[in-house]
């Protein structure tokens, strides 16, 4: 699973297998969303997440949303 970033316990990643829409999956005790990238960072499903921490992780993605799409093209490149 390659490793995108961390910050404030969320850790941002994604499998070697993924598929398009450029995307990232959030992890954050025992928490997951996945964030669709392309286009406007958007969520497109959560499990476990508080609403708090769901606004954090989707802040975070759409500050970081350059070095998602970039560490996407190195991994995976389709």
């Amino acid at each position: 699973m390659p490793f995108v970033f961390e910050k404030d316990g969320f850790r941002f990643a994604f499998y070697s297998n993924d598929h398009r829409p450029i995307h990232v999956h959030v992890r954050k005790a025992g928490a997951e969303a996945i964030f669709d990238v392309e286009g406007e960072v958007e969520l497109r499903e959560s499990q476990g997440f508080k609403i708090k921490d769901l606004n954090k992780a989707q802040q975070l993605a759409e500050e970081n949303k350059h070095l998602i799409i970039q560490k996407w093209n190195e991994h995976i490149g389709r």
